[in-house]
């Protein structure tokens, strides 16, 4: 063997131990999940799918150097804070928290693990951070709306339906943010603004859903807000099925209800985005940033769906300046 080729052979042999210690040394990090949403709704096997994806793309692989551990909380504030604590006990890099109950339920337990919220409505008023530019503590993460969208979804509510004299908001008080309140604050004020009368639909089982729904079929000119909710968003198809039945025209904060589900009309923010932009928050925690020192970033994504059948079969007739703004239109 000539010695070019033996030296060759060595050093190539040399190489590949050290390729594979360095393969075996590199260090899987492991990552908690705790989602508000149901395990077998799509959509939000849709919003972590994307979530995967994006971390993928940052050079983090699930099997490699990355370990998820994945819980569905399902709108349940008990079973939320169950999967909090199983969570928090097997001492994760970093946790993605999905909503407020469940970002609530991650507090109780740690202090001291970075939690990455999405979709959170009011973290300063719940407590999570001290300020959106300066989390300061183990919490940052990505608003999913500001109080003053549901004023938004009752213009458009009225545009569609313009005879509208009383409309509600339905919400469950035990997980909707700050018991109803901070939503139900600017709706109230809108809707006087608009000489219509503001009702608090407090829901907390179906019985309770379909107690509120058919209320409003009894009385003409009633119209149904869903307020941003994840106990609502986990129980909207029953939603949908009673408002049909009682002819009550109802707008929701998620576009995916109007084009798969049959709804009528949507206003809110493009929560895969917000999901999906948690991804880059955990990879900066993974490479050492510090969460109190992330600063918590609103949304950048509004869409408006409609479902010009729906409308149909309740009477209505969608206006112009609404298929104007519309992102998605249903026929």
């Amino acid at each position: 063997m000539k010695r070019r080729e033996f030296i060759t052979l060595i050093g190539g042999a040399a190489a590949w131990p050290l390729a594979a210690r360095a393969q075996q040394s590199e260090r899987v990090r492991r990552i908690g999940v705790l989602m508000s949403a149901d395990q077998d709704d799509p959509e939000g096997k849709a919003q972590l799918s994307g979530f995967s994806q994006e971390l993928a793309a940052l050079g983090w692989t699930d099997g490699r150097n990355l370990r998820t551990e994945i819980r569905w909380g399902g709108g349940n504030v008990d079973r939320a804070r169950i999967f909090a604590k199983e969570l928090v006990a097997l001492q994760p890099d970093v946790i993605l928290a999905q909503g407020t109950p469940v970002t609530a339920a991650l507090q109780r337990e740690t202090r001291t693990i970075p939690i990455v919220f999405v979709v959170v409505t009011d973290p300063v008023g719940d407590g999570f951070v001290a300020g959106l530019p300066h989390p300061g503590g183990n919490i940052t993460g990505f608003l999913t709306s500001e109080s003053a969208i549901t004023a938004k979804m009752l213009e458009l509510l009225t545009e569609i339906a313009p005879g509208l004299k009383r409309v509600a908001m339905i919400f469950n008080p035990d997980t909707a943010p700050g018991g109803g309140t901070y939503y139900f604050r600017d709706f109230e004020a809108a809707a006087r603004l608009s000489k219509v009368e503001p009702i608090a639909a407090r829901a907390r089982t179906d019985t309770e859903i379909e107690t509120a729904v058919s209320s409003l079929g009894g009385a003409s000119g009633s119209g149904l807000i869903v307020m941003p909710d994840f106990f609502m968003f986990n129980h909207v198809e029953p939603i949908i099925l009673l408002v049909a039945r009682n002819n009550v025209p109802a707008i929701y904060p998620w576009r995916f209800v109007v084009a798969r589900k049959g709804a009528l009309l949507s206003y809110g923010p493009d929560l895969k985005d917000i999901v999906r932009r948690g991804a880059p928050y955990v990879d900066r925690i993974l490479h050492g940033a510090n969460p109190a020192e992330l600063p918590v970033q609103v949304p950048t994504k509004f869409e408006t769906a409609v479902n010009v059948k729906t409308a149909k079969a309740l009477g209505l007739e969608v206006p112009t300046s609404i298929l104007l703004r519309t992102d998605e239109l249903i026929e």
